[in-house]
This record gives C-alpha cells, sequence and structure tokens, in this order.
C-alpha cells in the first residue's frame, strides 16, 4: 500500500512516517523544505534516535520525497493514487494544503479508495481537513468523492522536542507514543498500522489525552516560564510547579472518570505515566517552545479553559490560567498580541475575546480573583 504524509518535519519522519514504513507501507513525504526534500531523496533513508537510556536507533527507509512548492504536478499524482493520506503540519497549514489534496483527489480513479487522516494536535483535525478540501470541490464532486474518501478523525500524542543534530535527517523522539484513529471513518478496510489503536468512539481518547497530557504540559510552560525555569524538566522538578500540575490533572482526571468511565486507579497512573514523561533528562523541552501561542491554547474549548469550565470551582486550573494569561515572551506572536490586548481591555477582554468567557460565567470571577492576587 502506498501512503503520502505530509510534513517531513520532525513529527513526520520521528512519529507518523516511522510507524508507517515499520507497517510496511510504501512511504512518499511532501513538504517546501527544499533541503529536507533533497536529502530524503539523495539518501532514501533516515535515522530516528530514542531519547531514553540507551538512546537506540532505528533506520527508517526506503523513502521518498516530493517538494509542493516546486513539483506540483508529481504531488497531484502521489495524491490521486496513494491509498493513505497522512498529515503532520500543524493545524493552521490544514487549510493550504487542502487546495493540493482537492486537486489530486480530483485526478484519482473513480473506484479508487484513498483514507486521510490528520495527525495533528487539535480537535477533529480530519473532519477540519476534509471541510477545507470540499471547499475545492463542485457539489457534484463532493458527492461523488464521499463513497470513496474516507477522513478518520485521531488522537496522537508523542513528545518530539526542538532539536539540532548534524544529520538535518536524524530526529530524536520519546519512547512513549498513542496514535488513536476512529476506525469508523473508513471507507473501505481498516489498514494495518503497527502500533496505532482503533477505536469505535475517539472522543474519550481525545479528551484525556488534551485535558492531561496537553494541559499538563501547558501548565508546566506557564507557570514554569513565571517562576523562572528553563525547560520543562526543571519546571516538574520544582515542588511547587509539580504541585500546581499534579493537582490539575486530577482535577480534569475526575472529570474524565465520571464521564467516561476510566477507572481511576488506572487514570491516576496514566497521570503518573505523564509527569514521567515531563522528567526525560532526554529530552530538553524548553518552557517557551511548550508555552508558544498561548491564543490558541487559552481557547474557550482547548486545553485550559475547556477543561476549566466542565469542573466545579477548579483550584489548580485556575493557577494555571492565570500563569497563561501573564505569559510575556516577546519572540511569541500571539504572547504580544495578548499582552496588547489585556493593556488595552484588562484582563475582562481577553477572558471574552480569546476565552470565550463572559461576567456572568463563575471561571470568569474565579480568574479575575485569582489575577489581582
Amino acid at each position: 500500500m502506498k501512503a503520502l504524509h505530509f510534513g517531513a518535519g520532525n513529527i513526520g519522519r520521528g512519529f507518523i512516517g516511522s510507524l508507517l514504513k515499520t507497517s510496511g507501507f510504501e512511504l512518499v513525504f511532501t513538504d517546501v523544505n527544499e533541503e529536507v526534500i533533497h536529502e530524503l531523496n539523495e539518501r532514501g533513508e533516515y535515522t530516528v534516535e530514542l531519547a531514553a537510556p540507551g538512546q537506540k536507533q532505528e533506520v527508517v527507509g526506503p523513502v521518498s520525497a516530493i517538494n509542493s512548492a516546486q513539483n506540483p504536478a508529481a504531488l497531484t499524482e502521489a495524491v490521486a493514487t496513494a491509498d493513505l493520506i497522512t498529515t503532520a503540519v500543524g493545524p493552521a497549514v490544514l487549510k493550504i494544503i487542502a487546495s493540493s489534496i482537492a486537486e489530486g483527489l480530483k485526478q484519482k480513479k473513480p473506484d479508487h479508495i484513498i483514507n486521510i487522516v490528520a495527525c495533528e494536535n487539535m480537535i477533529g483535525g480530519s473532519s477540519h481537513l476534509k471541510e477545507a478540501v470540499f471547499s475545492h470541490l463542485t457539489v457534484d464532486e463532493q458527492e461523488a468523492l464521499s463513497r470513496t474518501v474516507g477522513f478518520p478523525n485521531a488522537a496522537v500524542d508523542r513528545i518530539v522536542p526542538i532539536q539540532h543534530h548534524e544529520d538535518i535527517l536524524k530526529v530524536s523522539v520519546e519512547p512513549f507514543f498513542e496514535w488513536v484513529i476512529d476506525e469508523t471513518g473508513f471507507i473501505g478496510d481498516v489498514p494495518q498500522i503497527d502500533g496505532a489503536t482503533f477505536v469505535q468512539d475517539l472522543t474519550p481518547y481525545i479528551e484525556r489525552k488534551l485535558f492531561t497530557v496537553n494541559t499538563g504540559h501547558a501548565l508546566a510552560a506557564y507557570v514554569g516560564y513565571q517562576q523562572g525555569v528553563q525547560t520543562i524538566k526543571e519546571a516538574v522538578d520544582t515542588l511547587e510547579i509539580r504541585q500546581i500540575v499534579e493537582g490539575a490533572l486530577h482535577e480534569t482526571g475526575n472529570y474524565l472518570i465520571d464521564t467516561y468511565g476510566f477507572r481511576k486507579e488506572e487514570h491516576d497512573a496514566y497521570i503518573q505515566k505523564i509527569i514521567k514523561r515531563f522528567e526525560n533528562a532526554f529530552i530538553s523541552d524548553e518552557v517557551t517552545r511548550v508555552a508558544r501561542s498561548p491564543l490558541r491554547k487559552l481557547g474557550a474549548n482547548d486545553r485550559l479553559i475547556g477543561p476549566a469550565k466542565k469542573i466545579k470551582q477548579p483550584v489548580y486550573l485556575i493557577k494555571g490560567i492565570a500563569a497563561a494569561l501573564a505569559y510575556d515572551f516577546a519572540e511569541d506572536e500571539e504572547a504580544v498580541r495578548m499582552q496588547a490586548l489585556r493593556k488595552e481591555k484588562g484582563i475582562e477582554g481577553v477572558l471574552e475575546e480569546v476565552c470565550g468567557l463572559t461576567s456572568t460565567d463563575d471561571l470568569y470571577q474565579a480568574i479575575l480573583k485569582e489575577t489581582a492576587l
């Protein structure tokens, strides 16, 4: 089977691409980074290193790559003939690649089945991508392609930190990973992907990941930044920060247990597994990388405000939200915009325009009280 993966960055190569190749797919990457594309085609393989004791290495190949900007015709052909298309480009880029996917789908054979899985750090990534792709198609094309093109949603989880190697293709990843895919979204047979989990209902897994991994990561970053630490490991090694992170994850955990029926003992163990991942000495993950894009992360349904709205009288989550609202890293465009909004309209303006809260919300008042301390 042929797989086309959009995004030849560290996540694409070190996570999704690696699993697809291990599963026996003929793998093609597409990206706009000519240096990476050239090296992938020149060598036909790359190295993935586990960020763990022993630093085990795996060579992934053979692979090939297409520069989507320089060779759109080749990309159209690759889309049209792929059996599986995956992405790891970032949520904001999905709408940019949608036109290329649409063009390829229009060129495919009428009975050829393609499934497209967006592997992004967002809820409903494949559904968002489908909407963007279909915006480039006529109603008749949409109707015809709906019978042969699936867009199953997925939840992905693997820490791939910022890194620098002499070898531009080498990538370090943590040993832990989770790729959960909604099998009901596939057209035709569900593909064999080693390491992926296929489920009937993705929602519990999406919220568990978002409200544990993403919430905990963000809290460690924002509170850590305010305390002057440099990395996520330093943050969770600091008792006061760790207490806030663990406290918030038990708050979100109670909601997840009550809502989806996760067993308390198992979920508590899951929380500790996540904390251990943050402690990984082989991953130097800077708080400013994890904290970036605070406007998105403070959104109404994202990792901070989202769970806080579902919990009665959160305490630790609110401490983390207050730290996020104070995030002012000068090299982060969203942080600069957020602080400009706060200066112009006060914390109330940020809560209303960014977080989607109103003055009648208990959470709004609780955050105001915390930020006034």
